[in-house]
C-alpha cells in the first residue's frame, strides 16, 4: 500500500502544465468548439442558423460542466437553456415571421462598437471572477461540489431573486413575441381587405 501511495504521490507531483491529462485536453478542445460556435452565432446573417449555432455553444458549455464534475449544472444547462431558451427563440422567430434566408438588414454595421463592448465585458468578467476566487480553494475531502444538494442549497438560499427575475424576463419575451405577431397579422389582414376593396371598386367601374 505504501508503494502504491508513493507512486500516486509521485504522479501527482510530476503532473504539471506541460503534461495535461485527457480531461484537460478534452476541456480545451470543447472550449475551442464552443468559442467558435459562439462567434458564428453573432456573425452569421441567417437568424435560424444563429439559433442553431447557439444550441451548439450552449451544449458545449454543458459538456464543460460535465468535465468539471458538475453534473447537476450540466443537466440544468441542457434542460433550461438548450431545451427551453433556444426553443423560445425559435418560436419567437416563427411568431414574428422572421426571414428564413439571409438577412442583410440584421447587421447594423456597428461591429467594432459591439466588439469593443464584448471585449470590455469579457475582461471585466474575468477580473471579477479572479478577484473573487483568488484565495478560494475547493475542499476535495468535503461535500462534492456541483451536486444537487449543494447547488440547490446555494441557489434557493442566496440566488432566489435573480432566479425568479430570469423566469419573469423569459415570460415577458414570450408575451412580446405573441403581441408582435398579432400586430403583424392584423396589419396584413387590413392590407388584404383594402386590396380586395380596391379590386372590387375597379371591377365595378369597368
Amino acid at each position: 500500500m505504501t508503494s502504491v501511495a508513493a507512486a500516486a504521490t509521485a504522479a501527482t507531483q510530476t503532473h504539471g502544465f506541460l503534461s495535461p491529462t485527457g480531461v484537460e485536453i478534452a476541456f480545451l478542445l470543447v472550449g475551442l468548439v464552443t468559442f467558435g460556435a459562439a462567434v458564428v452565432t453573432v456573425t452569421t446573417k441567417q437568424l435560424v442558423h444563429a439559433a442553431l449555432w447557439l444550441v451548439v455553444a450552449l451544449g458545449g458549455l454543458a459538456v464543460e460542466y460535465l468535465l468539471l464534475t458538475a453534473e447537476f449544472i450540466a443537466w440544468v444547462q441542457v434542460l433550461i437553456y438548450v431545451g427551453s431558451v433556444v426553443v423560445l427563440l425559435l418560436f419567437g422567430l416563427m411568431l414574428t415571421r422572421a426571414p428564413i434566408g439571409r438577412s442583410p438588414d440584421a447587421d447594423s454595421g456597428n461591429r467594432w462598437a459591439a466588439l469593443t463592448v464584448a471585449v470590455a465585458a469579457a475582461a471585466a468578467l474575468v477580473w471579477v471572477v479572479v478577484d473573487a476566487f483568488r484565495t478560494t480553494w475547493v475542499d476535495l475531502d468535503g461535500v462534492p461540489q456541483g451536486t444537487t444538494a449543494v447547488t440547490g442549497s446555494i441557489l434557493f438560499q442566496h440566488w432566489v431573486l435573480p432566479f425568479e427575475a430570469l423566469s419573469v424576463l423569459l415570460l415577458a419575451a414570450l408575451v412580446g413575441a405573441i403581441v408582435l405577431s398579432r400586430r403583424t397579422a392584423r396589419a396584413q389582414d387590413t392590407n388584404t381587405k383594402a386590396q380586395d376593396t380596391n379590386t372590387k371598386a375597379r371591377e365595378g367601374n369597368r
